[in-house]
């Protein structure tokens, strides 16, 4: 009995790490796609440095 919880275990852990690693891969596609869309509009409108959305 116990080496089966510890296989049910084991596989819950894993399904639960890979379910957060690709919920973490949309967010960071999400993130990307609004930087660079904010990238590009704000490009355009570049006045110095004050034109820009981010202060690096």
């Amino acid at each position: 009995m116990g080496p089966l919880l510890v296989v049910l275990l084991l596989a819950l852990i894993l399904f639960g790490a890979g379910f957060a690693l690709h919920l973490l891969w949309w967010i960071a596609v999400v993130v990307l796609v609004v930087w660079v869309l904010g990238f590009v509009v704000r490009g355009t409108h570049s006045s110095g440095s004050r034109g820009r959305w981010y202060r690096w």
